[in-house]
């Protein structure tokens, strides 16, 4: 490949790949430096440049090492050279230049086929990069949220899906259970994320995403579109059932009604789009309890109890509606929690009568043993609606003041005693911080509280707390089984360093 052949090849490549000559150069220059290195210093790191001229085609390279400071050293020994040892050959080069020196020029001819054909190749491969960014970008400044496409291929479970230039992937997990896809057919999908392959940046797609239901209902729903109606939420049991959340702007549109659409043809074909799954629509709701009851529909809940704390609430129904509440396998609660972003625990009104009923022997324990009161005086702050030592100490006078069943002299004893606990809880919190292993203090997940109970329980270090049972941290912490996995698997990554 002479001079005459490199500036015909890029002529060609320019019209080809419809890119600008520039771009070719700048790829060529590439290729060529690439070639130049592994003929001229192979088993180098060789940091070689190519320059080459735009009318003659013929090209010179250099071998170039950055100038480091003394104090820095040498990283990398076959792109670097100290300030110090080229300082009187190059004066004028501070730390940060580059120090370049001529390589013969590879007569390209004389090289024979080999070098030829790999310039070739890699020129021809830096440019199917720089068209499928190209395309990618194009792509992407469309901000298309669904598209549809055919299957060109299947890669290992995957869909390969070719949108006009571009080729995304649906990953087999991203994919509606049961679904049998095959090359050539169509498939329409929602536009997750963009991604790193060994390929470069590819566009993956998902058919599972809530995102990809709230994106179907407004392409079928006008009114969404238009901002009359808004999906607030969306849970999915892919190809099983979803709920979504919906809310009217306008007093005068039924949203739930004009998402089903006459006869249900809306919501119909969102469904047989998801291959059958089964939609609930429901109405959000700004008061949390009343969203949770409109999410557990068709179950008829009897009452509520939140917790704010941990954002969880206990929902009692009747044990008719039971089954109705959890659904099969778990699915309905399991997606009205998903939905509502509350912890939803299904109980009847036996299971909810006992529970208040532990709920409140803690309570009375711990006012016995804090405050140094009997069964009866617990029992009496209980039924005046306290629950806790803090509200105890740091609740207004005149709602202590209140109970009937206690003089002030000694409800100003159980204040008094209930800051005394506070405060020597808090000391004996800060002695426990200073105890805990800093590094157990680093782990994701753990906060102050948690440290606390740890080592007052005994658990100090990564390996006390690594060595535990699930069973062991939940009893210590109080957390659930899921969370106390976590934090013990975190624990234990420093084992395998």
């Amino acid at each position: 490949m002479n001079c005459r052949e490199m500036l015909e090849l890029v002529d060609v490549l320019a019209r080809e790949k419809n890119v600008e000559k520039d771009v070719v150069f700048g790829v060529l220059e590439i290729a060529l430096a690439s070639a130049v290195k592994r003929a001229r210093f192979p088993g180098e790191d060789a940091d070689i440049v190519v320059r080459v001229d735009r009318q003659t085609g013929e090209f010179t390279a250099v071998r170039r090492w950055l100038v480091v400071s003394d104090e820095e050293g040498l990283q990398e020994p076959d792109r670097q050279e100290m300030f110090s040892d080229i300082h009187d050959e190059y004066p004028e080069l501070v730390p940060g230049d580059y120090v370049e020196r001529p390589i013969e020029n590879v007569d390209i001819d004389g090289a024979g086929r080999r070098f030829a054909q790999d310039a070739k190749q890699v020129i021809l491969q830096r440019l199917r990069d720089a068209e499928r960014e190209q395309i990618l970008k194009e792509f992407l400044e469309r901000q298309e949220s669904i598209v549809t496409g055919v299957i060109k291929r299947m890669d290992k479970g995957d869909a390969i899906v070719e949108i006009g230039r571009l080729e995304a992937r649906l990953p087999r997990n991203q994919m509606i259970p049961r679904e049998n896809m095959r090359t050539g057919d169509r498939v329409r999908a929602y536009v997750d994320h963009v991604g790193d392959t060994p390929k470069g940046k590819t566009v993956f797609l998902s058919r599972t995403s809530p995102e990809f239901i709230k994106k179907l209902f407004e392409l079928e729903v006008p009114e969404i579109e238009e901002g009359i109606i808004e999906i607030k939420a969306a849970a999915r049991d892919p190809g099983m059932r979803a709920k979504i959340a919906v809310v009217s702007n306008d007093p005068r549109v039924d949203p739930i009604g004009t998402c089903i659409g006459m006869r249900g043809s809306r919501v119909s074909a969102v469904t047989t789009e998801l291959s059958g799954e089964r939609i609930d629509i429901v109405i959000w709701n700004a008061d949390a309890a009343q969203f949770v009851v409109g999410a557990l529909e068709p179950a008829k809940v009897r009452s509520i109890v939140m917790a704010e704390e941990t954002h969880a609430m206990d929902v009692v129904v009747d044990e008719d509606n039971l089954a109705i509440a959890i659904g099969r396998g778990g699915q309905n609660v399991r997606l009205a929690s998903e939905l509502t972003g509350w912890q939803i625990n299904i109980l009847t009104e036996a299971e909810a009568s006992e529970k208040r009923e532990e709920e409140v022997s803690k309570i009375r324990v711990e006012f016995m043993q804090s405050l140094d009161i009997d069964e009866a005086a617990a029992d009496v702050l209980i039924a005046e609606g306290f629950s806790s030592i803090e509200e105890i100490a740091y609740v207004p006078e005149k709602e202590l003041f209140a109970i009937d069943a206690f003089d002030r002299e000694t409800i100003e004893e159980l204040r008094q005693r209930a800051r005394n606990k506070l405060l020597a809880d808090a000391i004996t919190r800060e002695e426990n911080l200073r105890k805990a292993d800093p590094e157990m203090m680093k782990l994701e997940g753990m906060t102050n509280d948690l440290a606390n109970k740890l080592v007052a329980a005994g658990t100090k270090t990564l390996d006390d707390l690594a060595e535990l049972s699930t069973d062991e941290v939940v009893e210590q912490t109080g957390l659930d089984e899921e969370s106390a996995k976590k934090l013990i698997m975190a624990a234990r990554e420093h084992w395998d360093l």
